[in-house]
């Protein structure tokens, strides 16, 4: 259904996130602006409550010593307190950065320096933890800000000070100087720069790319003109505020076009309290989607011989609907399984669902739209503030990103005999560069333009925007034979039962892959044929496991061209972990790492052997360290008679 046009606020005249805060504060300060949930109770505050704590939290800051081009750290869970300290810092011109929530100390200390943070503003006692264990590391902290309370009365550092003492501090300021918060908020400029966004990192360090409150805020109305909000919106923020598609929707749309931000209680609780809510509009990482699909194949697991029966007729009929034409929908199926479902999950009141951050595979792509989830991809970078590609809604393609929103220019730089080059893009959000890196800066920027590093094409027929992999990520065997890893673990990560996994064979004679199991799916379908077993390590080295994964990966190489199948995969003894730099905090692979770390694995694969003998240190996410003695089996999935598969190897 075409919705109407909405007119969007005078971005151009409310040209910092302050101001137009305090606009839709005097203009509608009775409508709900942010939810959360605590103790099982939704607690709701209006654009009034929002702009006064934001009021009260810049006053403070601003009695710290807090100014122009100050910068100020944020670690936590997303919560209305990380929004006040945000857009309360943009109403000193100060620049914000977010760090991740499950950050390692040394991560923390790499960006509270990167950025020179006089001010951190932490969640609760983990987080003012790693702040305060980092303290002789990081020397220009001089405030750390807590805002639960809750364990914070045995310590005794000068430098703390609860989130309410700030607030009253502020409060006090305002009493006596009540027109300095709007004389601070009409400072500033839509050319401040508001956030150090970080950058996935997915082959270093991230860097932090300076974005700039006005050209933000004008890239916000492109995207919202290509995916309409409208007030009273609801919209669920559960992807980590660090990353510039959650500012995107959580905070700058949220200012534009007065949707509801709706904060769940715990991580754990998600789905849960999404389903309370019912929300509008979701955005989910791929892996949030990949998860969902795998549990819903995991219920079923669990559901009668009559439900599984039902389950996957109604999944025929919908296949072969949309087969038939792009967003077609058997009715029959629907009824049968998908209206059920979708309540189920939170979707029903759904308008409009993007991926984005990274790929997801056609397969999981082609399961939610056959439930009827208006499931579309976006593709962007945090240094072109977020997306500025998306599918129409009526024009949904499962390889592409979509085309351009009318503010973005994409062309393709160097493009081989099928058109495949790098991505090279524009848009009038853009960073001004990366903050204290003019190296990285020059290396990423040329005219304006931004060499994103990924490989695409844009298809004749519709002019869609394929993204393929990372330049430096596309592979070439020993034999010639090109291909993208990110393309077969797709589909390898559509199995319930495969976590990750982590396609190898540049420049080696055929495809092999180091594949993780998902451990909570697997253990329960090894409980239910009775397979004994202790852990993580001593489960993925289970016959029985080997024998279902095989079949899984089987099922995926039948779709594939013969030199792009797996010819060998091993059960890696561990999940691939952000704490061990295995993946960035995005989730993203880090290929790098994954090469390096695992050489032994990875040349042990390509011999004639058939084991690998593990003898390793594992570190646990409390500090624990346990030693892990093991062997991998690695399994050949070419046999002696299979001429056609050993031909293209």
């Amino acid at each position: 259904m075409t919705m109407q046009k909405t007119a969007y606020v005078d971005v151009k005249k409310y040209d910092t996130f302050p101001k137009l805060l305090a606009y839709n504060a005097d203009n509608y300060s009775d409508e709900v602006a942010l939810r959360e949930k605590e103790f099982g109770i939704w607690n709701a505050f209006t654009w009034a409550d929002y702009n006064r704590n934001v009021k009260l939290f810049a006053l403070g800051m601003h009695k710290l010593g807090i100014a122009h081009n100050d910068s100020v750290g944020i670690i936590g869970d997303n919560r209305p307190e990380w929004v006040y300290g945000e857009v309360a810092s943009h109403a000193l011109r100060a620049m914000i950065f977010g760090i991740y929530q499950d950050s390692l100390n040394e991560e923390v200390a790499y960006l509270i320096n990167y950025a020179g943070a006089k001010i951190i503003i932490a969640e609760d006692e983990e987080q003012v933890d790693k702040v305060l264990e980092i303290t002789e590391e990081c020397p220009c902290v001089e405030h750390i800000i807590y805002c639960d309370p809750r364990g914070m009365r045995k310590y005794d550092d000068p430098r703390l000070m609860s989130h309410l003492d700030l607030m009253a501090s502020g409060q006090q300021l305002d009493e006596e100087q009540p027109e300095l918060y709007m004389q601070l908020v009409n400072q500033g400029k839509a050319e401040d720069v508001a956030i150090l966004c970080p950058t996935s990192g997915t082959t270093s360090n991230p860097k932090l790319a300076m974005l700039q409150a006005g050209p933000m805020l004008e890239h916000c109305v492109a995207y919202l003109e290509a995916d309409p909000k409208y007030p009273s919106d609801n919209y669920v923020s559960v992807l980590p505020l660090p990353w510039i598609m959650e500012q995107v929707y959580a905070v700058a749309q949220a200012l534009i076009s007065r949707i509801i931000v709706n904060f769940v209680e715990e991580p754990e609780t998600m789905m849960e309290d999404l389903r309370e809510i019912g929300p509008t509009f979701v955005l989910l990482a791929p892996r949030v989607w990949e998860t969902v699909a795998a549990d819903v194949k995991a219920k079923m697991m669990d559901a009668t011989r009559f439900k599984q029966m039902m389950y996957r007729f109604a999944m025929k009929l919908a296949e072969k609907a949309a087969a038939e034409e792009q967003g077609k929908q058997s009715k029959l199926a629907y009824w049968l399984l998908f209206r059920p479902l979708k309540d189920r999950l939170g979707f029903t009141y759904l308008r409009s669902a993007a991926t984005g951050g990274a790929a997801l595979g056609p397969d999981t792509f082609k399961f939610f739209l056959s439930m009827g989830v208006p499931l579309r991809q976006l593709y962007g970078q945090t240094e072109l503030a977020g997306a500025y590609t998306i599918h129409e809604a009526h024009d949904v393609d499962f390889d592409s990103v979509g085309i351009p929103f009318h503010n973005a220019q994409v062309r393709i730089d160097n493009p081989d005999h099928n058109g495949v080059g790098e991505v090279v893009a524009k848009t009038c959000g853009m960073f001004l560069g990366y903050y204290k890196n003019q190296a990285e800066t020059d290396a990423s920027l040329e005219d304006g333009w931004m060499h994103t590093g990924d490989a695409g094409y844009f298809k004749k027929e519709n002019r869609h925007l394929v993204v393929i992999d990372r330049i430096s990520d596309l592979a070439e065997t020993s034999n010639g034979d090109k291909f993208s890893p990110q393309f077969i673990e797709n589909k390898l990560k559509f199995s319930p039962f495969i976590a990750e996994a982590v396609v190898q064979g540049d420049g080696r004679p055929y495809l092999s892959a180091i594949i993780c199991i998902r451990f909570d799916i697997v253990a329960k379908w090894a409980e239910q044929r009775n397979i004994a077993f202790t852990n993580y390590i001593n489960l993925s080295a289970q016959d029985r496991i080997y024998e279902m994964v095989q079949k899984e990966v089987e099922t995926v190489n039948e779709t594939l061209p013969a030199a792009q199948q797996i010819r060998k995969f091993l059960l890696l003894y561990k999940q691939l972990d952000a704490d061990d730099g295995e993946l960035t905090r995005t989730r993203k692979v880090r290929r790098g790492v994954i090469k390096e770390k695992y050489a032994d694995i990875i040349d042990t694969i390509y011999s004639d052997q058939d084991i690998v003998h593990i003898d390793t240190v594992i570190t646990f996410q409390d500090g624990n360290k346990s030693r892990v003695q093991t062997d991998v089996r690695i399994v050949d999935l070419v046999s002696p008679s299979d001429n056609a598969v050993k031909e293209a190897v």
